[in-house]
């Protein structure tokens, strides 16, 4: 369970950075999500945000779980 939350993390962390630098740079276009959803039209960078802390969040829980 430990190695699915850091994967887990990992993905969250790094779609909201690769979310921020694509409505920053306009990069990375074929592999961030957060620009596709309609319903989140003119919400992009907020998004992203919410990405990357809880991608930081999932990081941290997994770090402080139980180790077998």
């Amino acid at each position: 369970m430990r190695k699915f939350l850091e994967v887990a993390g990992v993905v969250l962390l790094v779609q909201g950075v690769g979310g921020l630098l694509h409505e920053w740079t306009g990069w990375f276009d074929l592999w961030t999500v957060v620009h596709r959803p309609n319903a989140l039209a003119g919400h992009e960078i907020f998004a992203s945000v919410v990405l990357a802390v809880a991608g930081v969040a999932v990081l941290i829980a997994a770090e402080r779980g139980v180790k077998r």
